[in-house]
């Protein structure tokens, strides 16, 4: 969420930034201005009042003190008080309708974005590796995962419906050996401390990171006594507020976890999108990256997790590319984003497999998350910064789909061995 104080201090530059997202800003900010005239308004006539109340009182006093008649003066405090409670709940209720206003406004793009109206004018940064050549035309992922038996989508739509997965023996073990080769990479080579969060959360929760209210359709919610829980989208949720409410130590930052979670996701408004295969899933599994920074620290330290990123698919020999996300398509809380995107020939195309972000102070003003700077008394808030490290089942289809054979096998890479304890997937049936 943006400050009250920078919204109404720089509504024009809040404007041509909510238009560089492709937003109408009066759709966004709606009366936002006079709302907070009449609000401060309120807030003057309430103060005014009470000044005049608190010098009645007084003259109240000195008259009782020389024992003179006093009830004219008492029957106007009476009346200030009941102006005064008038105000202040005319100044609650603006309060109230600025507060919903700046829940809907979105973080603001930073300077380094390139502006863009569709996800047509992202501008791809940088690419690693070639993409594998076959001798052969290779498979998608849903032809490979039937035929070697690993991916039963038929079974698990009897199970629970359309967009879920069951996988099998070694398509289940490689699942497995992914999450733990992430978890290793992260937290022994890139200094992340492993967090496992729960995967039910509080509306509180969702708030802080901007689910609630703008995107409630997209959530799963379980009702759980006089409440709501809802099902994780991703782990940022859950591990971003782990620090809600909390000041932290200036000299602990930044602060780097990583998670894996299995996420839920409803895809409202996407029926009918990659409805093959499992990229686009109600429930898939993601390891997750979390920063919390000085405002100073996070430029650098989301160029540091965009590469940790990366590093998952250069050790699995994976051809891929990063794009900066145009104004356009940046996501509702990200001030800045980077996508990273597979190569995937069995579809012959590049897909995202990891979204990477800056939200800068917007989750943290939401959320309460503040730190104290190294011999300063006034806190401030932290940056939040997360990215996926990276989305297990789009890694999974970018092994099959990279590391097939003629014969129908898949080839391991080298370093999920040591996991999975072979080096190919061959046909079996269940």
């Amino acid at each position: 969420m943006l400050d009250l104080g920078f919204v109404r201090d720089h509504l024009p530059l809040v404007e041509e930034k909510l238009r560089q997202r492709g937003m109408v800003p009066a759709t966004i900010l709606k009366d936002f201005h006079a709302i907070d005239l009449e609000r401060r308004a309120a807030i003057t006539k309430s103060e005014t009042l009470k000044a005049q109340r608190n010098q009645a009182t007084e003259e109240i006093a000195k008259l009782k003190k020389d024992k003179q008649d006093a009830t004219a003066l008492i029957n106007e405090t009476k009346q200030l008080r009941e102006k005064i409670s008038e105000a202040e709940k005319h100044a609650e209720e603006s309060d109230a309708k600025l507060r919903n206003i700046l829940t809907g406004i979105p973080n603001l793009p930073h300077d380094s974005v390139p502006l863009g109206k569709s996800e047509a004018d992202n501008v791809e940064v940088r690419r690693w590796g070639t993409p594998p050549q076959f001798d052969f035309t290779p498979k998608p992922h849903w032809e490979l995962g039937e035929q070697l038996g690993v991916l039963d989508l038929e079974r698990a739509a009897k199970l629970t419906g359309a967009r879920f997965a069951v996988y099998w023996d070694m398509g289940a073990k490689l699942e497995r050996a992914l999450m733990n080769f992430m978890l290793d990479l992260h937290t022994r080579e890139h200094g992340y401390t492993e967090v496992l969060p729960p995967f039910l959360v509080n509306a509180e929760s969702m708030y802080g990171t901007g689910q609630l209210p703008k995107f409630e359709a997209d959530l799963f919610k379980v009702p759980h006594g006089d409440k709501n829980l809802y099902l994780i989208p991703t782990a940022e949720v859950p591990v971003t507020n782990l620090y809600r409410d909390e000041t932290l130590d200036g000299t602990r930052l930044p602060i780097s976890l990583a998670a894996y979670t299995p996420c839920f996701r409803s895809e409202a408004g996407s029926y009918g999108k990659d409805v093959r295969g499992i990229i686009r899933q109600h429930q898939f599994q993601k390891v997750e990256l979390v920063k919390f920074t000085k405002p100073e620290q996070s430029w650098e330290e989301h160029e540091k997790l965009t590469r940790n990123a990366e590093a998952v698919l250069q050790k699995l020999g994976l051809h891929y590319r990063t794009v900066a996300l145009c104004t356009a398509d940046l996501g509702f809380s990200a001030a800045k984003t980077y996508d990273i995107e597979v190569w995937l020939p069995g579809q012959g195309l590049f897909r995202e497999i990891s979204s990477c972000s800056n939200f800068t102070d917007y989750q943290a003003r939401r959320a309460n998350i503040r730190y104290r700077p190294e011999g300063g008394r006034k806190t401030e808030l932290v940056h939040t910064l997360n990215g996926s490290g990276l989305a297990i089942g789009r890694t999974w289809v970018a092994i099959v789909e990279n590391y097939q054979q003629a014969d129908g096998s898949v080839l391991i890479p080298e370093v999920l061995w040591p996991y999975i304890g072979s080096d190919r997937i061959t046909a079996k049936k269940f």
